[in-house]
């Protein structure tokens, strides 16, 4: 089939190769160049946190993320550059003085771990069960908890290699070139099979109630610090995530800003990052600041993720928040069993929701129905 992606971002990427690699013609459209690193899957820490997330998530979108950690590896397997991946789990650190915030906090992942047993079981530590794992922390804390089996991957390099991959796969990339779903008549001769709008907030004026979740990423480089995994520090009111990655780099950021401001990182904002990591681990103030990022990721009114339908053979697939990374591999899996056979079990089992135009959850069966060309080979 010959299939058009709109936008280059971290979904039309993932599902462009997916695609590609099984026989398809593929051609995407993306507005920014191919240099540009405008998208929001670049300001991003890529932390695959499903148990972690809980505490602000909904189920859905925490099932959608233990599936995603036992897909990314595959994913990332199928890429000829090498994308930096690790299962280490996460730290969750607290002040004393912020000791009933992560009381309360704990509590929230005890009841998801209820609802949900197939996630880990969280484990409390002490000040020496912290050293254990992270030496020196100890002296900082004097407890913690300990989510294992979370991880995290390198958004830049992944990004960089499935670029590399599109390019290998022959794919029909078209930078500076903005298109809409109104651009073209799937299905009708001369026209694409299937078009994918995966354009983010690009496609605002298709999506109303689609919003920007503002998010900010300072990048330092910081030889001497020792942490090896994600650490989360409990604030009330700047709660921070401080992600290693190769090399003595770091990423640290703060979850969200209900704000679709994509103006440079603010002064204030700058200081609480620095100043929470700074109490993390005091090494950090000799670090370097290598990069200021702040962008807006797309959300929905419930900040759900949902695919949907703007015809019989255009989806679009929208959402995804600031969980882009934890449910990126369950959202492809999910556009692809729609367009194999115009259902997703996947979908079903985990509540993702798939909608018409309108913004209304159909069945499974009116799905079908919607979907004339489901039986067509490639």
């Amino acid at each position: 089939m010959n299939i058009t992606i709109l936008g280059a971002g971290l979904m039309g990427r993932l599902l462009a190769c997916s695609l590609a690699r099984t026989g398809h013609s593929l051609t995407v459209y993306e507005a920014a160049a191919a240099d540009s690193r405008r998208a929001a899957a670049f300001a991003a820490a890529a932390m695959l946190a499903p148990l972690a997330e809980s505490a602000v998530a909904e189920d859905t979108v925490v099932r959608m993320g233990q599936y995603g950690l036992t897909r990314w590896p595959e994913l990332i397997a199928e890429l000829d550059a090498p994308v930096f991946f690790q299962q280490q789990g996460t730290l969750v650190v607290w002040h004393r003085q912020d000791a009933a915030e992560a009381q309360r906090f704990g509590q929230l992942l005890a009841a998801t771990g209820k609802r949900l047993p197939s996630l880990p079981t969280q484990k409390t530590l002490d000040a020496a069960g912290l050293d254990q794992l992270e030496p020196g922390l100890g002296a900082h804390f004097a407890q913690g908890l300990y989510l294992p089996g979370e991880g995290q991957l390198d958004n830049h390099q992944l990004m960089d290699a499935l670029l590399a991959q599109m390019q290998r796969l022959q794919v029909s990339l078209h930078w500076n070139t903005a298109r809409s779903p109104g651009d073209f008549a799937p299905g009708q001769t001369g026209q694409p099979d299937w078009v994918l709008d995966c354009r983010g907030l690009g496609a605002q004026p298709q999506w109303p109630g689609l919003r920007g979740v503002r998010g900010e990423i300072i990048t330092l480089h910081a030889p001497n610090v020792t942490l090896s995994r994600p650490t989360r520090l409990i604030h009330p009111r700047y709660p921070i995530y401080i992600a290693p990655k190769q090399d003595g780099y770091f990423l640290v950021g703060a979850t969200e800003i209900e704000s679709d401001d994509t103006s440079p990182v603010s002064v204030r904002s700058c200081l609480e990052l620095l100043s929470a990591a700074y109490t993390v681990d005091p090494a950090f103030g000799e670090a370097r600041i290598v990069e200021l990022v702040a962008q807006c990721r797309p959300t929905l009114p419930d900040n759900l993720p949902e695919v949907r339908y703007l015809g019989a053979r255009c989806l679009q697939v929208n959402g995804l928040y600031r969980h882009g990374y934890l449910i990126a591999p369950a959202m492809v899996d999910v556009v692809l069993q729609l367009m194999d056979d115009g259902r997703s079990a996947l979908a079903e089992n985990m509540n993702c929701r798939v909608a018409d135009v309108a913004g209304a959850v159909i069945a499974s069966e009116a799905r079908q129905s919607m979907n004339p060309v489901a039986q067509e080979p490639a």
